[in-house]
């Protein structure tokens, strides 16, 4: 049965008594777990949430974010992750597009209130009926008044006790929709099918060689948010009855120590967290931790988001002897597209091949396919993993995807055995310590001041978080504003990720003779040491 809330019931089936997931001192087993993502949607379906319906999520990596993911699953909902990076007015956005008929949210700390956000986003949503908050502290009281927590909701709802029949779903029907700009406009929601988002996994763990009966331990640090951590970290660990270890915000010291308490087998992570790994190996050591045993409990590490460096792959197979695996894919991809051949000897600075059920080929703009040994063309992917199309936007698809076929917007080169490499961005997405930033939606927030006239974000190198975001601005000339000032006024509009560090006021910006912006000669013209 291709329907995802069966990979949760089929682990709690086979192993009641595992432990499931992880957070601090916090455990629960598969039965536990299976039991309140059964709560979950007997409150959902007491809401009015049918078969279909979109309930918003915004949540950090703590026990309830699979436990809620699961239960709108199991009640026929569609799950809309939201980044808890998000402020009100982006919130409201998302609410709106995704016709969200319920949100529920974290209620974040002081550095980073998710509620406060949430409830803005929320209050100017004309579609989202009910905001339910999850207490930082599980059972605690509302800390916002008005506010009904998850608490309180599940003691509203009466035969919570019995487990619930999931809802089951059509393999063609949406379970997932996951925002991306792509590279260009207003962010766009990718419809991902049961289908794609159970064979997403089924594979990953194909590629692991994971089975249940080796059970696995993974570290969650990747946000489950995202595709990348979502797919190829939960929802593949839940489907072989894994320990998933949480772990909200990544920390490469309290990384390892949790990875030798827990006893971790499987890590994926992002190039800048190898980095950090590596960077901390002389401190934990002095504090205590036994880095041989970690080295000796990890079996497989994967790297995705970004580019690997060679020098980082080389010195993390030194000190842990494990081969990083690197692999390839998108939002619209489920994600996971293309990965290293396990059989293989490693190629550095691979993205790998086609895994099982998937094709790859290089086009031009027209379609017609690049043949050749290290010809470059625009990377195009068809097969299990494909998204359905973009939520209520035919135009916008029809742009990417051709009899199946889902062009990635990145330039790639293939070799004569088959593995492929990504040589640059079509357009100009940045990717900032691992997260997608868009330009064009930060450009048009920033014109929405009234002292910039004009204005071009471009990514540039950044030694720490790859590249960081630079807006070339051009003031009004009636208007005065400096540099910290414009920079905390963006803070204030976007999440932390997207905001511009750093402005440079200039008086023209080049152009070609049709009026479009040069950004390579910006990128070119400045960079960050």
């Amino acid at each position: 049965m291709l329907d995802l809330a069966a990979l949760l019931e089929d682990s709690a089936r086979r192993y009641p008594e595992r432990d499931a997931l992880v957070l601090g001192e916090a455990r629960l087993t598969y039965a536990q777990f299976d039991a309140y993502a059964n709560r979950i949607a007997h409150l959902l379906v007491s809401r009015g949430v049918e078969p279909g319906d979109k309930v918003a999520l915004s949540c950090p990596n703590v026990l309830e974010f699979p436990i809620v993911y699961y239960g709108i699953l199991k009640a026929g909902g569609v799950v809309v992750p939201l980044n808890i990076l998000l402020k009100g007015r982006e919130i409201a956005y998302h609410l709106a597009d995704s016709e969200a008929k319920l949100y529920f949210c974290f209620e974040g700390s002081p550095e980073l209130p998710i509620a406060e956000y949430a409830i803005a986003g929320f209050e100017q949503s004309e579609t989202c009926s009910a905001l339910i908050m999850i207490s930082a502290e599980p059972g605690a009281p509302s800390s916002i008044l008005g506010v009904e927590t998850l608490g309180e909701a599940l003691a509203s709802v009466s035969g919570t006790e019995t487990p619930a029949a999931a809802v089951v779903r059509e393999p063609t029907d949406t379970a997932v929709i996951l925002y991306t700009s792509g590279t260009t406009g207003k962010p766009k929601g990718a419809e991902l099918t049961h289908c794609n988002m159970v064979l997403n996994a089924l594979s990953t763990n194909r590629l692991f060689e994971s089975a249940p009966s080796m059970h696995e331990r993974y570290l969650l640090t990747l946000p489950l948010f995202h595709s990348f951590g979502q797919t190829v970290t939960m929802n593949a660990g839940i489907c072989v009855g894994a320990t998933l270890v949480l772990m909200p915000r990544f920390d490469a010291t309290a990384a390892l120590e949790i990875m030798g308490r827990e006893k971790i087998s499987v890590f994926a992570g992002v190039p800048t967290m190898y980095w950090g790994l590596l960077g901390v190996l002389e401190e934990v050591v002095k504090s205590g931790v036994d880095v041989e045993t970690v080295a000796q409990n990890m079996r497989c590490a994967i790297s995705g988001g970004a580019a690997l460096p060679v020098e980082i792959l080389t010195q993390f197979r030194e000190r842990f002897g494990v081969q990083i695996l690197e692999g390839y894919g998108l939002s619209e991809t489920s994600p996971l597209a293309l990965f290293s051949d396990p059989e293989s000897d490693p190629r550095p600075g691979s993205i790998g091949v086609p895994i099982w059920g998937v094709e790859a080929r290089l086009v031009d703009d027209s379609w017609r396919t690049i043949t050749g040994p290290d010809e470059v063309g625009e990377l195009a992917i068809r097969g299990h993993n494909v998204m359905k199309g973009y939520f209520n936007r035919p135009e916008a698809t029809a742009e990417v995807m051709c009899d199946g076929w889902f062009r990635t917007g990145d330039l790639a080169r293939v070799d004569t055995d088959g593995n492929y490499y990504i040589v640059d961005r079509a357009k100009d997405m940045i990717v900032r310590g691992g997260f997608n930033v868009y330009p064009r939606e930060i450009e048009e927030v920033l014109l929405t001041h009234p002292a910039v006239s004009l204005v071009a974000v471009v990514g540039v190198p950044d030694t720490s978080l790859g590249e960081e975001v630079v807006a070339f601005v051009i003031r009004e000339p009636s208007e005065e504003i400096s540099e910290s000032d414009l920079v905390e006024w963006s803070r204030e509009q976007m999440a932390a990720y997207k905001y511009p560090r750093r402005i440079e006021f200039v008086p023209s910006l080049p152009m070609t003779a049709t009026g479009k912006i040069l950004k390579r000669e910006l990128n070119q013209a400045f960079s960050i040491v």
